[in-house]
């Protein structure tokens, strides 16, 4: 197996990041056994914020073992937003972003930013990886059930934040932008969409929220542990459809 530990995390886009949020799930799964729930490491507290989130996952990432991190949101806007704007690399576009929608800084919510902002798409804008799944939505398609539009825009600036950590240089893949080919020993941190996984296993007595992160942590063990996440790190995509991809993300699970 190419992990020690797979972790599932459900966003939310809600409120503020220092918010603490019931839809926020964490669980993790090590090689054996099934994923077990994360609490937040702020005594007393139920559930954890996306500020606290983001200093999870560097830690994890930090610990030298490889670890890989499946986090429900989307990491990056359709082709047509790059061109509108200019942006040619994944790197320049989160820089870009976070200019224009600061939805990182404390107190701030995303409706906030939202608000009259002209640095935006259309809702009928679809990335190359929403188009080949039925039912994932536009990043830019707001105020409706299922909508990964909120977390999206309330996730980019903490990818962002972990991947300019000098701690985390050289130790993490964010896939697919730093190619899809996934360097051994690397840990990985990748976009993924419950809704793929979640139907395949029971979901006994877990919330929605809770069930879709378990989820996910326990398709990545699986599929890890049957030989066949290789094959998700390499979708059937032709070489335009690649490059495109490379730039806009893609879904790991989408095939």
């Amino acid at each position: 197996m190419r992990f020690q530990h797979y972790i599932g995390i459900d966003y939310s886009g809600a409120q503020t990041p220092e918010s603490r949020l019931k839809a926020l799930q964490d669980y993790k799964a090590a090689r054996d056994g099934e994923p077990e729930k994360i609490s937040t490491p702020k005594e007393g507290a139920k559930n954890w914020s996306r500020l606290e989130i983001a200093q999870y996952c560097h830690k994890a990432l930090e610990s030298g073992e490889p670890v890989i991190i499946g986090i429900d949101h989307g990491f990056s806007f359709p082709l047509g937003y790059m061109q509108r704007y200019g942006l040619s690399s994944w790197d320049t576009f989160l820089q870009d972003f976070m200019r224009h929608w600061p939805t990182a800084d404390p107190h701030i919510y995303v409706d906030f930013v939202r608000d009259d902002n002209p640095r935006t798409g259309d809702r009928s804008e679809l990335r190359l990886c929403e188009q080949w799944t039925a039912t994932a939505k536009s990043v830019f398609l707001f105020d409706v059930q299922g909508s990964v539009a909120k977390s999206t825009h309330a996730g980019l600036p903490w990818l962002l934040w972990l991947r300019e950590s000098p701690a985390l240089r050289g130790k993490v893949h964010f896939w697919p932008f730093d190619s899809f080919e996934v360097p051994e020993g690397k840990s990985v941190i990748a976009e993924v969409y419950p809704a793929l996984y979640k139907r395949r296993f029971p979901r006994e007595d877990r919330t929605s929220d809770e069930h879709d992160a378990w989820s996910v942590a326990a398709w990545l063990q699986e599929a890890d542990r049957r030989g066949i996440l290789e094959q998700y790190f390499a979708p059937p995509l032709t070489l335009p459809e690649r490059k495109q991809a490379e730039l806009e993300g893609w879904i790991l699970g989408v095939w």
